[in-house]
């Protein structure tokens, strides 16, 4: 597969502009961590820096005030959908999601709160249908568990990097998109035999089961041998251990773990792949589509949107800017 067929998304141009290569973002993010884990840019091995190194740790109090000056909506615009109408009766908004993923949903030990890109959002819905954030009960999801959990009302709604794709909507409804992303490629961090899609040619490469990730290697690297995995933490494990040579999913979660652990991974090459916009689960034909789609332009209209993601993502990352918010689907 040709490169110069491949797209790049706001966070790869920022990337580009930024003077970021191969392994770029990695000194970005060992740059933001103490003067002693940045020492690893300076000849220390991969091992040891990740043994010693601190991940990029979101601003908890930055994060907690936004969300608590996030809009409440008035009782008729609740009232007018049926689905906010029937989470405003039972008082709390049953989300799933994941408490593992660093930049979109990390649950926090401590205090016991959830934090990020995706949590952010979903606690600012809460607060905007029930005028308290905190009135969230969470179930835990995978990518094999996402529709499941709304087709058998278990859930109200799934914020969890959840790609809109035509196969899905058969079965669930999308709101959004609220994010756009594509594929990227993690290998550890003293790989230099992959530099991008291109060398994925005879490489075992890792994919999550359920999301996009296998399918989009099928394209544009069918020579590669996938081996699917339930978890990123699996796929991620296999990958340390050498059983595979790569692992491809939403970039996005790369930046993720590249944040979590410095010097133990890098990015290799640039995103490639199609657009992969990420959506708000629904249940199927919900007049909640409607609803949350308003909520969002109003997040995004006021600067929320934004202010959100340089918090989440932006200043753990080394991006200065958050980029444009996708046009909302109609």
């Amino acid at each position: 597969m040709k490169n110069d067929a491949t797209k790049r998304t706001p966070f790869a141009t920022r990337r580009q502009a930024l003077g970021l290569g191969v392994g770029g973002f990695a000194a970005l993010a060992l740059a933001a961590c103490s003067p002693d884990d940045a020492s690893s840019s300076n000849g220390a091995s991969s091992s040891d820096a990740s043994a010693d190194a601190t991940p990029v740790a979101i601003d908890a109090t930055a994060y907690d005030s936004l969300i608590a000056s996030g809009a409440v909506a008035d009782d008729a615009t609740v009232q007018a959908s049926s689905w906010a109408k029937a989470i405003k009766d039972a008082g709390s908004f049953r989300v799933g999601t994941t408490r593992t993923s660093t930049l979109f949903s990390l649950l926090n030990e401590t205090d016991g709160k959830l934090r990020g890109f995706d949590a952010g959002l979903s606690q600012l819905l809460a607060r905007y249908i029930l005028g308290d954030e905190s009135k969230i009960e969470v179930t835990q999801v995978t990518s094999d568990t996402r529709e499941s959990v709304l087709t058998n009302g278990q859930v109200d709604a799934v914020f969890a990097t959840y790609s809109i794709t035509d196969a899905r909507k058969k079965l669930i409804s999308f709101a959004g998109p609220y994010y756009t992303s594509q594929q990227g490629i993690l290998v550890k961090a003293d790989n230099t035999d992959i530099n991008g899609v291109d060398d994925l040619k005879g490489k075992n490469v890792a994919a999550q089961s359920g999301s996009t990730g296998p399918g989009v290697v099928a394209e544009f690297a069918p020579e590669a041998k996938v081996q699917e995995f339930s978890t990123d933490e699996e796929a991620r494990t296999a990958l340390e251990q050498g059983r595979v040579d790569a692992y491809i999913i939403d970039i996005t979660l790369h930046y993720g773990s590249v944040a979590k652990n410095p010097g133990k991974y890098r990015i290799a090459g640039d995103p490639f792949g199609p657009d992969d916009p990420y959506g708000i689960g629904l249940p199927l034909d919900s007049d909640g589509v409607a609803f949350v789609n308003a909520f969002l332009k109003k997040v995004e209209d006021e600067g929320t949107w934004a202010k959100l993601w340089q918090i989440a993502i932006g200043d753990r990352t080394g991006v200065a800017s958050a980029p444009e918010a996708p046009a909302i689907q109609a």
